[in-house]
């Protein structure tokens, strides 16, 4: 596990003393942007070996894969998802059916709710678990250098899920919104179905559709963002993520060691492959590891929709789908829960290592 120190350093410097003071104000990030401070707090800072280590940023020869879900889509659009899953495990999608007045209100709202007075988003403030939540770095505890960005958790299915536990602000718009990732999720887990070789309705058969959770990413623009993040290195511990990003950027891909620019297309999604979707295709497609830079422009805003159970109790065992598996490809991977999953992932936070590593055989 990630860990800091807790106690005085030689110069006076207490770690655990400015976490728990940024987290007493319940204001995140943005408090300390509304303060007009000029530069970032010592817990944002990465430590110099994590910069003196850090991969390269590629030039133009690499370019996420883009993929057309119109109504023409057929057997080259599998293909196409495939080979994007394979080798990059992220691609976009447009013609994907979501209407515009969604995309669009649903970052309106977004940033509408961040921007609130503090004392009316305080009441959502919490790292104590519910259906909502809002906060600033879930692992604030266990990293080495906090992210620079708010975030809004919504944990929309499976149970059935109360709209009045929403924020006024985006309440509506949100529970569309949720309706929508719902049924694009449906489209894309039947092409990874059929990519895979298998009938379309194989992995929604395996509740990868089961449950999902919406995230409203807030990340201020930043007075040093050479120094920060605005979120660290990861691999999501999901099935698949579907992202909505504003036109600022930021978001990259590591791939062959270096790290590619995930540009925002007009109207486009992000679609990339999650942990549990590698665990259970026996690696065949690839959850890859991927950041978003702090800027000084800003702020950035993105929405991303986690198809996950993991906060249900559940004995589903979730394993290397059978029918994948020969001599020549034995399971890579033991059977899991998702709630087991995510549970290790979570204790380990944002740093940089695959949680994928625990549970091979």
């Amino acid at each position: 596990m990630a860990e800091f120190p807790s106690t005085e350093t030689p110069s006076g410097y207490n770690r655990l003393q400015e976490l728990k003071a940024f987290d007493d104000t319940k204001s995140g990030v943005k408090g300390l942007v509304d303060a007009g401070i000029q530069s970032i707090p010592k817990i944002f800072v990465r430590p110099p070996d994590e910069l003196a280590a850090d991969y390269p940023i590629s030039g133009t020869h690499f370019a996420i894969p883009i993929v057309d879900l119109g109504p023409s889509r057929g057997p080259a659009t599998v293909d196409k998802v495939r080979h994007a899953s394979e080798t990059f495990g992220f691609f976009q999608v447009v013609n994907h059916g979501v209407p515009e007045r969604v995309l669009e209100e649903m970052l309106t709202a977004a940033r509408g709710f961040h921007e609130m007075e503090r004392e009316a988003k305080m009441e959502h403030y919490t790292r104590v678990e519910r259906r909502v939540m809002y906060g600033s770095n879930y692992d604030l505890y266990r990293t080495r250098s906090a992210n620079w960005r708010d975030s809004l958790f919504c944990v929309m299915g499976p149970d059935p899920f109360d709209p009045l536990e929403l924020p006024e602000i985006c309440r509506d718009i949100t529970m569309e919104y949720s309706k929508q990732m719902k049924r694009l999720g449906t489209t894309l887990f039947e092409l990874l179905s059929e990519a895979l070789g298998l009938k379309p309705n194989h992995l929604t058969g395996l509740d990868c559709l089961k449950g999902h959770l919406i995230i409203s990413h807030y990340y201020p623009a930043c007075p040093e963002p050479e120094l920060t993040l605005g979120t660290s290195k990861h691999s999501d511990p999901d099935f698949l993520t579907i992202l909505l990003q504003d036109g600022i950027g930021g978001l990259q891909v590591l791939h062959q060691n270096q790290w590619v620019n995930v540009p925002p297309v007009p109207g486009a999604l992000v679609v990339n492959i999650g942990d549990l979707l590698q665990l259970v295709s026996n690696d065949k497609f690839v959850s890859v590891v991927h950041r978003v830079l702090a800027n000084h422009v800003g702020p950035r805003l993105s929405v991303a929709c986690f198809f996950t159970t993991y906060r249900y109790p559940s004995t589903e065992i979730c394993g290397p789908i059978k029918e994948l598996l020969s001599e020549a490809n034995p399971p890579i991977y033991r059977d899991t829960t998702v709630s087991d999953f995510t549970a290790h992932y979570n204790s380990e936070g944002l740093d940089g290592t695959s949680a994928l590593g625990y549970f091979k055989l």
